[in-house]
């Protein structure tokens, strides 16, 4: 069943937006923003289409950022076909300035100050502009990949397209199946299945 499932979907929204994620500044800054345009309530392709042209447009840092200004900020929504631009570049300006002011521009302190403890990094995350519990989930799921204090994550999202696969629903058990605490792919992978409705098709090609 995992086999069919990760066939099919296996793949990080980070990696979809071109985030080389490692546990440096930069690529943690990426991925917070990509968290932020995932929690507006626009499509996940919509969302990471934003991130990669924000990417493309040499928004990378927490400095970036801030120094594009509301202008630079919106061009760079803009090209990417964006919605909500001129609400985002303004929550993203005011994320970027938290990022420095909050954390010396570097998410790793965040982590630290929560002492990497998951419900706690998954709270931290929310005080950011734009980031609601949805965010909070995107965010800790994909970091994980680099963050192993947060390992087995699985939100909600996660368990219920478990649940719908026939699959273990907690976090220790869903890690046991894949053979790895890191369930950033595997959580992608399951929240992809949600949103394209294709259990049935997965649960078919499990069984062929």
């Amino acid at each position: 069943m995992l086999r069919a499932l990760l066939a099919r979907h296996g793949r990080s929204y980070a990696d979809e937006a071109g985030i080389a994620l490692r546990d440096t500044p930069a690529p943690l800054l990426q991925l917070l923003v990509l968290s932020s345009l995932l929690s507006s309530g626009v499509s996940a392709e919509l969302g990471v289409r934003a991130a990669r042209g924000l990417r493309e447009a040499g928004l990378t840092t927490a400095e970036h950022l801030r120094d594009a200004g509301d202008d630079g900020r919106w061009k760079a929504l803009s090209d990417a076909r964006y919605l909500r631009k001129q609400q985002t570049a303004r929550q993203l300006g005011q994320l970027a300035e938290r990022v420095l002011d909050e954390h010396r521009g570097d998410l790793r302190h965040l982590r630290d100050g929560a002492s990497g403890d998951p419900a706690d990094v998954h709270e931290a995350v929310q005080a950011f502009a734009g980031i609601g519990p949805v965010g909070a989930d995107v965010f800790c799921r994909e970091v994980q990949a680099v963050w192993p204090s947060l390992r087995p994550f699985a939100d909600d999202r996660v368990t219920a397209s478990a649940k719908a696969l026939h699959l273990p629903v907690s976090p220790s058990g869903l890690a046991g199946l894949a053979g790895t605490a890191d369930l950033s792919v595997v959580g992608a992978a399951l929240v992809r299945c949600s949103i394209a409705d294709d259990a049935d098709e997965v649960l078919a090609a499990s069984a062929s």
